[in-house]
């Protein structure tokens, strides 16, 4: 398979790619390789071109475009972009790949993808770590040297013109990876799907931290092997490879998103959280979530939610629940587990949104009346929410029905209790913004009251600073009145208790959203077990008629 990589650089030198191309470089430092002598070694087979330009002159004439369009003088400023096509090492022997007709194949998707740039062509045939493919670099100056036609990927008019920057949009990358797929397949060569995302993605940068652990790993326990000690640890593991394997145990195990949390939580110290439907992991190493999207799709929401369902619905076929009537209908209240955590503070309480959702009644649904065909899809959704809804119940250990309606009143008490709080504290910041608008409308004509103390004329003074002395007057009085007879605070000191209460506002929101999620779940919960008891109540009457009939 032909994979395509892309990487920007900001070095000023272009020179510095062509040294890259042709000479050797060690692949860990990407440091040229020195003869005994102290020169650079050429690499043993590589084939060079240029486009609009020549490839030996690379890097005078793209100093000379940017000069030209007077672009690419910052330091910040992108300079060139580097595009790597690297094949699949079975391709040289199954299919005949050579590195004269990958060089073609580049030239070629070089012309075609980025029209009008000045661009080095190279090809190597020594693949990377020893493994042989053949890949073909592409270097382009980001500064479009030539008028051209606008193409299908170009989002902007500008794109198709001289003197503009070489513009990598999302389109962009797709088209790029689409011809990078159809070249492949026209010439016979192996290929895969480079749009659909990886179920394990390894990005370039986890690739090369994990190539140099390794190597500092075997150094090390080659040490240790010298003083007869035997090594603990061969393989290096990165931290994302240290989440994967975390997240493919508990995964296997986990019945719901709360029980996976707690499983990474117990034995893996790893914290799991729900933005927006987008999982994401904090490794206990870390101060930053890294998001399920980086790890692959194996690591989503959508793939993760099927295992749970799929765990779930074993266990309940492994082990049968119940009758939930008598679940609901036990006379002997306990308290829930899950109960407890909303005693905790405010910044502790954790919840995790389940995917439940409300069973549809169908004797008072009138779409399902009318399509036999919607009925059934309701039929089989209604039969996934009941089996979540009984999984529910088991989880959070729900004894009875009773137990059940005090967890949602306890939960719908805690919800008010947090949306009070974050209110009084919302008053408590309007009223110390306030303070600070009438301390900086105090501090500001401050002095002109001290000169009208000063002045003489006082009558004539106050006639030509009476605005000022207005604001100065009327913003002395609130703040006397907003402080009580206590001493006024400074600037400084509002603003610090605004800094604490804004911090102390966000904490609270997210307690109370937190908390209202967890109630408004309780509430589906309720409802969904009502429909359960009465569906189930219909079906005994029904049943009893049969008997007496027959």
């Amino acid at each position: 398979m032909a994979i395509l990589k892309h990487i920007a650089s900001k070095n000023a030198d272009y020179g510095e790619a062509e040294r890259y191309l042709i000479f050797q470089h060690d692949e860990y430092t990407q440091k040229p390789i020195l003869d005994e002598n102290g020169h650079m070694l050429i690499r043993e087979e590589y084939y060079l071109d240029g486009i609009n330009c020549d490839p030996f002159t690379f890097a005078a004439e793209c100093q000379e475009t940017n000069a030209y369009f007077h672009k690419n003088q910052s330091y910040n400023d992108i300079k060139s972009h580097h595009y790597i096509i690297s094949f699949d090492p079975k391709d040289r022997d199954e299919h005949g790949l050579t590195g004269e007709l990958a060089q073609q194949l580049g030239v070629e998707y070089a012309k075609e993808n980025f029209p009008g740039h000045q661009a080095l062509v190279c090809t190597h045939t020594d693949g990377h770590n020893g493994s042989g493919n053949i890949h073909v670099h592409i270097v382009i100056n980001s500064i479009r040297k030539y008028d051209t036609k606008p193409q299908p990927y170009m989002e902007f008019d500008r794109d198709s013109k001289a003197g503009y920057k070489h513009h990598l949009s999302d389109r962009y990358r797709i088209y790029l990876k689409q011809k990078v797929m159809d070249m492949c397949t026209a010439n016979g060569l192996n290929q895969v799907d480079l749009l659909t995302p990886a179920e394990r993605k390894i990005s370039e940068k986890e690739y090369w931290a994990k190539r140099r652990g390794q190597k500092k790993l075997d150094k090390h326990n080659a040490q240790l092997e010298k003083k007869g000690l035997t090594p603990r640890q061969t393989t290096f593991q990165t931290e994302k490879q240290y989440l994967r394997d975390a997240i493919d145990t508990v995964a296997s195990q986990a019945i719901s998103q709360e029980d996976f949390s707690r499983l990474l939580s117990e034995k893996y110290n790893i914290t799991f959280k729900v933005r927006r439907g987008r999982y994401s992991y904090l490794h206990p190493n870390r101060s930053k979530y890294i998001t399920g999207r980086s790890l692959g799709t194996l690591y989503e929401e959508k793939h993760l939610l099927q295992i749970f369902q799929e765990n779930s619905t074993s266990q309940i076929t492994e082990n049968p629940v119940p009758d939930i009537s008598q679940v609901v209908n036990s006379s002997t209240p306990t308290v829930s587990a899950y109960t407890a955590t909303t005693t905790e503070a405010p910044h502790t309480f954790l919840f995790i949104k389940s995917d439940l959702r409300l069973v549809t009644d169908l004797q008072h649904c009138i779409k399902a009346q009318q399509s036999q065909a919607y009925a059934q899809k309701v039929k089989l959704s209604n039969l996934k929410m009941m089996a979540q809804t009984v999984a529910y119940v088991q989880e959070h250990g729900f004894q009875s029905k009773a137990d059940l309606d005090a967890a949602l009143s306890d939960a719908s008490a805690q919800s008010t209790d947090a949306r009070n709080t974050l209110k009084s504290t919302e008053n408590t910041l309007k009223n110390v913004n306030e303070q600070i608008h009438y301390t900086g409308q105090y501090l500001a004509n401050k002095s002109i009251y001290s000169d009208y103390r000063k002045s003489r004329n006082k009558e004539k003074f106050y006639d030509d600073h009476r605005a000022e002395l207005t604001l100065y007057e009327s913003a002395l009085r609130i703040l006397k009145e907003k402080s009580q007879g206590n001493k006024l605070p400074t600037l400084k000191m509002l603003r610090e208790e605004k800094n604490r209460l804004t911090e102390l506002q966000t904490m609270q929101r997210e307690d109370f959203n937190a908390r209202r999620e967890h109630e408004r779940e309780l509430r589906t919960v309720c409802s969904n077990v009502d429909i359960i008891l009465r569906t189930s109540q219909v079906q005994n009457r029904q049943h009893e008629h049969t008997q007496e009939k027959s």
